[in-house]
Formats: C-alpha cells, structure tokens, sequence
C-alpha cells in the first residue's frame, strides 16, 4: 500500500499550514488537520444556534 503524500500536502494547505508546517505535524495533530480524531464531532450550525439559545449573550432583568 503506498501513501499518498501529495493527498496529505493538499489537506494540509487546504487548512492554511505551510508545508513546512504540514511536514512537521505529529501523527496525532496529522489526524486532528484531517478530522479523523476519535474525539467528538466538529461543531455543527445547528449545534451552535442551540448553544446560542440556551446560553444568550444578552442579561435578563
């Protein structure tokens, strides 16, 4: 199986790194820049409208 680097240089860019700076990124942040951490799921619009909501900016009263 080969790795596609160019795959990997494009990804990086697409996220505004420099390729110096996509060469240096560890495997966990490699992940992270491709969003295949196991972590949660990247926030979504409706996600963020429903925060907004229940926690306004302005103050009551």
């Amino acid at each position: 199986m080969r790795f596609d680097w160019a795959a990997l240089l494009r990804a990086g860019l697409g996220a505004g790194l420099k390729p110096w700076e996509v060469w240096r990124l560890t495997p966990v942040e490699l992940l992270l820049v491709l969003g295949l951490e196991p972590g949660a799921a990247p926030m979504t619009r409706a996600r963020l409208a429903a925060l907004a909501a229940a926690f306004p900016d302005e103050r009551k009263g």
